[in-house]
């Protein structure tokens, strides 16, 4: 069994980072109905939208807003995960 790790929750998201994924360092938002891919920028962003499946424009902005505030965090959660982002 692949255990996808959560890293971050907020607003009902998921934030998530596969364990078998390619570089560079990125996250994976999950709602009810939809997915978001992000590039993190690591170590210092900015965090930028790459995918987007059925979000709408302004719930990618505060979730772009809520991964900046979590930046560091994700990017060290990356790193235990693949190594050097």
């Amino acid at each position: 069994m692949n255990l996808v790790p959560t890293v971050l929750r907020f607003r009902g998201l998921r934030v998530v980072i596969y364990p078998n994924d390619h570089r560079p360092a990125h996250v994976h938002v999950i709602g009810a109905d939809c997915e978001a891919v992000f590039s993190l920028g690591c170590p210092s962003g900015p965090v930028e939208l790459r995918e987007n499946y059925g979000f709408r424009r302004g719930q990618i902005s505060k979730i772009e807003a809520a991964l900046t505030e979590s930046l560091g965090d994700l990017c060290q959660a990356w790193e235990e995960i693949h190594g050097i982002a």
